[in-house]
């Protein structure tokens, strides 16, 4: 129960402070119903807490020195008075200021009751010794007054008026002898009549507002519940309209998809007629598979490629010829070359050799030195005079000496996408795309070849075979030190080979007895040093300083070649039988599997796809149609034209010895005057380049699905010596189970295990960086691509793309670090594996180390990943398309008849096919 004082104050008080409850905080049992006094002491603004007990709260009350009316007490004795123990209905009681003195044997305090109409104090008066419960409850005179009660006697009070009597019984208090009222037992409900509340509200000082307030309360009450009504309503009319949204946005996506296959199907036939005229007009310059100007993710990529130029390890049959030059000139182009973003990337020697092989060429005012549209083989360097830059007839820009362009057509084929043209009497340097090519092979092959020499003259490495020496040669870094430099310093922990390439350096050593080094010996080019921290952490017993005018160093360091080689004793045990799978013969059941089958015997029954050699159509063996294929038809005379016999001989003899589940099979080959035709495997699942462009990107469960599928065929084809080069959506296929095969073998290539080839081809996103820069590849640039493919897969797109190749090329040259895949909510785990597939070195991309594929298969992101029933295919593909019949071919684009009839191509190239 709490007590403190009331409002009500005398002019020489305090007010109470501003945070007192003036209507006290008496809080009813709901227990039993009594009441206990409970509240704060405070005086003035201090803010000290006091408890008194009851009879403390009293004794300071009378006290006439105490500022007794400033205070709010706190007490936990109970009132035992039944009147408030077990009347229900009061709530709250509150003492009166000066409730007591010294003189005084009285209380007077405030009661609160529990009734709704009834919300202000009831005075009324207690003794001060009120302890037990035989004392009665005496009202405040104030209150007989207010409701005109009569003192007299107990008869007179029985027979007062009936609302009088009333009013005491809810309070549960009755007349007694001479002392006013007492208390009686608690009456159930409360039936005052509204005079009797009113004379109560207006005695009490009750403002008569809350008639008013109840008043607006209800019609508040009525205005929500009308609008609520309303806004159901309302709801309801929503959730019918963001129905009818969904059903026309689904449409929407319908007719979409409609639109982006038209357009891809319109564009893919565009481009095939265009490369047919671009090949009848310049038969000797034509290009390899055109690369579109500008690739959306609706469009198809296509591939390029140079002229299959493979040299023996001589450098070719190609003469090279330098031209004199005099100083400025060569540091004129030599400057010119640095200063382009794809030239520059190139090693120094080959830069020199760039230089030195470059002849000039005049061109008179007016002249054009390059026209947009025909089919670009040089590089050139202005040297002097004015040059403009034209593109559809407009003036785009001027140069002047000193700058490189057209740089993109010695990498491959390729149309002009502007001219040039001379504003007055100009000269030029140029270099043929040919020549660079073979400055590329030679110097590339020689660096090789130094490389494993040195590595052979190390006794700790000599009698490893050539293919692991090449596999060590590959990740030698170069490291240049200036004359003076400490390379190694004598006491220190190293963990790094060097050999010396070029220069020379000095040999020193400090005795235990002396603090001076004595120099024990120089070293030169192809000498070593520090080779024992291949094996273990080296304490270096001298230091190495370079001499005048520099050392150039090729180094190798501990956590590189355990990585990429492992421990030396197992590299000499291990047998690799490289060559026996590599020249494993396919069994003559194989080779003529569907020999029977004629040319005549095929009807063509839709097309699948078409590209800029040829199309794909299903075709029906007549004499059985429940046997389908899918019949590869290229056009001899493009192929004669942009000089890819080499190309179609090499995937002709790939594919036909290629026994896996996840290669597309091929199973026969026929020619005639105008094409050459491959009879291959018919996957009538789909593309998954279409299934992705429609579903704009997959998830994690479906990306290593596929992804899965890929290394599969990849572990197949590198255990036998071939490299794919055209990994992308477009060349992967789904059968009628939904499990993805590998096709399209035009760029693959039959390597073995230690070489390099250096024919630019592949698509140009999908390029790694040593193919772009000439220097040779591998195995590796597949599985650049498979972290490529990873990317588009998840997020729609590849990493490196722009409207022009050269940017795309500049873009992967500046490396995947560059790329943001935060902004393509690609997890973790899938990063990891795309950076370490993608890494700008070959040797250190997963896949190309000690562990070779299967490092891949044991990344986190694979983790749970059932590989063996993959290969068993027992795993159920998350994407599959129903086959309803051999015929069935509507998991494909539809594509437009063939009208066009190529030329006849008669030069017997393809005699053995």
């Amino acid at each position: 129960m709490l007590v403190h004082a009331p409002k009500e104050h005398s002019r020489d008080q305090t007010p109470p402070p501003k945070h007192a409850n003036n209507h006290g905080l008496f809080k009813k049992s709901h227990t039993c119903g009594s009441l206990y006094a409970k509240c704060a002491c405070n005086y003035g603004n201090s803010k000290d807490s006091h408890s008194f007990s009851e009879e403390q709260r009293l004794q300071t009350k009378s006290n006439p020195t105490t500022p007794s009316d400033q205070y709010t007490y706190q007490s936990t004795k109970r009132f035992s008075s039944p009147d408030i123990n077990h009347h229900r209905r009061v709530s709250q009681v509150c003492l009166c200021p000066k409730s007591c003195s010294r003189s005084s044997n009285i209380i007077r305090a405030n009661i609160y009751l529990d009734h709704p109409e009834i919300n202000f104090p009831i005075p009324v008066e207690l003794p001060k010794d009120y302890q037990s419960k035989s004392l009665p409850l005496i009202l405040h005179p104030e209150l007989k007054e207010r409701l005109s009660l009569d003192h007299s006697s107990p008869a007179d009070d029985q027979n007062s008026s009936p609302t009088r009597q009333k009013f005491l019984q809810d309070f549960g208090i009755i007349p007694q002898m001479g002392n006013g009222f007492g208390p009686t037992k608690k009456h159930s409900g409360c039936s005052l009549d509204a005079g009797t509340i009113q004379r109560i509200r207006r005695n009490s000082g009750e403002p008569e507002k809350n008639e008013y307030w109840r008043n607006l309360v209800r019609k508040l009450k009525n205005d929500v519940a009308e609008v609520e009504g309303k806004y159901e309503a309302v709801q309801a009319e929503v959730f019918e309209l963001r129905k009818q949204v969904g059903a026309k946005e689904a449409q929407v996506m319908r007719l979409q998809r409609e639109v982006h296959k038209l357009k891809c199907v319109l564009q893919q036939t565009n481009a095939a007629r265009d490369g047919e005229l671009l090949a009848s007009i310049q038969k000797q310059h034509a290009m390899a598979n055109r690369v579109p100007q500008s690739q959306t993710n609706n469009s198809k990529k296509q591939g390029v490629s140079a002229e299959s130029s493979e040299c023996t390890g001589d450098g070719g049959n190609i003469p090279i010829t330098k031209y004199d030059k005099d100083f400025r000139s060569k540091q004129l182009i030599k400057q010119a070359i640095l200063d382009n973003d794809f030239l520059k990337n190139m090693d120094t020697c080959q830069v020199r050799e760039m230089v030195d092989c470059m002849h000039p060429k005049e061109f008179s005012a007016g002249s054009l030195v390059i026209t947009e549209g025909e089919a670009g083989g040089a590089l050139f360097v202005s040297a002097r005079g004015e040059l403009e830059v034209i593109k559809d007839g407009k003036v785009l820009g001027h140069m002047g000496p000193g700058k490189a362009f057209g740089e993109l057509a010695i990498l491959y084929n390729c149309t002009r996408t502007a001219s040039i043209r001379a504003v007055d009497n100009v000269k030029v340097w140029i270099l043929d795309r040919k020549v660079f090519q073979q400055i590329m092979m030679r110097t590339g092959l020689q660096r090789l070849q130094d490389n494993i020499n040195f590595l052979k003259s190390v006794p700790l490495l000599q009698n490893l075979n050539n293919d692991v020496l090449a596999k060590i040669a590959d990740v030698l870094e170069v490291e240049f030190y200036p004359a003076g430099v400490h390379i190694v310093r004598q006491g220190a922990s190293g963990d790094t080979f060097y050999i010396i390439s070029s220069g020379s350096v000095k040999v020193t050593q400090r005795p235990p007895s002396r603090m001076e080094e004595e120099e024990i010996r120089v070293l030169h080019r192809g000498d070593y040093f520090g080779e024992q921290a291949l094996l273990k952490e080296d304490l270096r017993t001298a230091s190495v300083i370079s001499v005048c005018p520099g050392v150039e160093c090729l180094t190798l360091d501990r956590k590189h070649f355990k990585q990429l080689i492992g421990d030396i004793s197992e590299i000499r045990e291990k047998d690799y039988g490289d060559e026996e799978r590599l020249n494993k013969p396919s069994s003559s059941s194989e080779q003529q599997e569907y020999e029977y089958i004629t040319l005549d015997d095929l009807e063509v029954v839709a097309t699948l796809g078409l590209g800029g050699f040829g199309r794909v159509e299903l075709v029906q063996y007549t004499k059985d149609p429940s046997f389908t294929f899918a019949l590869k038809c290229l056009k001899k005379q493009h192929i004669v034209d942009t000089q890819q016999q080499e190309h179609i001989y090499s995937e002709r003899s790939i594919m036909m010895g290629c026994r896996s589940p996840f290669i597309c099979r091929l199973y026969r080959t026929y020619r005639d005057s105008k094409y050459v035709y491959m009879l291959l495997e018919a996957c009538l699942g789909g593309e998954v380049w279409t299934i992705l462009r429609d579903r704009s990107c997959f998830d994690d469960n479906i990306t290593r699905f596929i992804v899965g599928c890929v290394i599969e065929a990849f572990d197949y084809l590198h255990s036998r010596g071939i490299i794919y080069r055209d990994l992308k959506p477009e060349n992967l296929l789904l059968d009628a189970r939904g499990y993805v095969k590998l096709t399209d073998f035009g760029f693959s290539k039959r390597l073995g295990y230690s070489s390099k080839t250096w024919t630019f081809c592949g698509t140009p996103d999908y390029v790694a960086p040593e193919t772009i820069l000439n220097k040779g590849h591998d195995k590796a640039v597949d599985f650049w691509a498979l972290g490529i493919l990873m990317h588009e897969l998840l997020t729609g797109s590849p990493p490196f793309t722009a409207d022009d190749p050269m940017k795309t090329y500049n873009l992967i040259l500046k490396g995947i670090d560059m790329i943001d895949f935060a902004k393509h909510n690609v997890g973790r785990t899938a990063q990891s594996l795309i950076k370490r597939l993608c890494s700008h070195c070959p040797s250190e991309r997963l896949g190309c180390q000690r562990g070779g594929i299967q490092d891949i298969r044991k990344h986190r992101w694979f983790q749970g990943f059932d590989w063996d029933g993959l290969v068993a295919r027992t795993l159920p593909p998350p994407i599959h398309h129903p086959v309803i019949s051999p015929c069935d071919t509507s998991n494909f684009d539809t594509f437009d008849k063939d009208d066009d009839v190529p030329p006849d191509e008669l030069s017997n190239w393809d005699h053995n096919f």
